[in-house]
């Protein structure tokens, strides 16, 4: 890693607070003390001291995460700039040798048992076994993500059966298409976690078929949200679609999500049209609107309202809905069905 890429990645990491550990480890794994010529320990405590916060529990996840990650006590120790009595106590080794009751089993699906010893356990039950707030904290993490695996099933099951487009032709259409990123969410977010956990993803062939054209009036205005990463698989799908861009809207996030490039907190909603399609409403809206992030994928309710108030006339469209909106007809896996209210 050059000095000036790693200089860059220590002053965007220097924007995160809340589980800046996660980024510290990351950082050590890619050599940025090494190329800054500091030691793990002097980075964090010269360059991130006044940045990186967090609290007795969420220091103690960070202790257990990394020792799972295969971290050594002393890696530990430099990454989150405690001392070792700190660490041993967070593993559960501070007490005489084979005393410890605190140590974590191994595995996503082993608990403590009752005189100690680990044994097997079904996720539905491991909160229950867990037998510090620590373990019961990584149990609930587990159920979490067992939960959003079968959420995401189960929506994939509903986009499998939903393949049909409304019947009908309109003019106006909203799209938050359900990009696949494979090794692209690099150049996005690190901290993303990958969008297949939160949803069942289409890649860009299965997108280009779509045949939205056969719903559009000759004349209509397609507006399409995508990322930085997925900037060109974006105008691919436009153009599938029988539309040309344009111009865009920035999504300025306010928060900030670490990229391998850039600190990432902005994504583009590209405006496109179909023949002749000019606003209906002269109004100049800004074209970057600032909006805190929400549940992952929702976009704020600002853009529509920006959508509804430039194009008030014709038929509109929602494709890859979350929910039915009065006036608009909704298609997607996460409503039952194509709705038009």
């Amino acid at each position: 890693m050059k000095p000036e890429d790693a200089e860059e990645y220590t002053q965007a990491l220097g924007q995160v607070v809340a589980g800046g550990w996660r980024q510290i480890a990351l950082g050590q794994r890619l050599g940025v003390p090494k190329a800054l010529k500091l030691s793990v320990e002097d980075w964090v405590k010269q360059r991130l001291g006044g940045y990186v916060k967090y609290s007795v529990a969420e220091r103690q996840e960070a202790v257990k995460a990394l020792a799972a990650d295969g971290l050594g006590e002393r890696k530990i120790r430099g990454v989150l700039g405690i001392d070792r009595k700190t660490v041993r106590k967070d593993l559960g080794r501070s007490g005489p040798k084979g005393t410890s009751q605190n140590k974590l089993a191994k595995g996503p699906n082993v608990a403590i048992g009752p005189k100690g010893t680990s044994e097997t356990a079904p996720l539905d039950v491991l909160t229950g076994l867990a037998a510090t707030d620590a373990l019961r904290k990584e149990a609930a993490g587990h159920v979490t993500r067992q939960q959003r695996i079968e959420r995401r099933e189960d929506t994939a099951a509903r986009l499998r059966r939903q393949v049909e487009l409304p019947d009908a032709k309109f003019r106006v259409l909203y799209a938050d298409p359900p990009w696949r990123y494979n090794d692209k969410a690099d150049a996005g977010s690190v901290q993303s976690g990958g969008a297949e956990q939160h949803y069942p993803s289409m890649s860009l062939d299965e997108l280009c078929a779509l045949p939205v054209a056969a719903i559009c009036e000759p004349n209509a205005v397609l507006f399409l949200w995508t990322t930085s990463p997925l900037l060109e698989d974006a105008f691919k799908v436009v153009n599938a679609w029988g539309f040309s861009y344009k111009a865009s809207f920035v999504w300025d996030k306010h928060a900030h999500n670490m990229g391998h490039y850039k600190s990432v907190r902005h994504e583009f909603l590209l405006v496109c049209v179909r023949g002749s399609c000019q606003p209906d409403v002269r109004r100049m809206f800004d074209s970057v609107q600032k909006a805190g992030r929400t549940e992952h994928t929702e976009k704020p309710s600002v853009f529509r309202i920006i959508i509804d108030t430039l194009y008030p006339h014709g038929k509109r469209v929602e494709l890859f809905a979350r929910e039915t909106v009065d006036g608009w007809t909704a298609w997607g896996n996460e409503v039952h069905g194509d709705a038009n209210r």
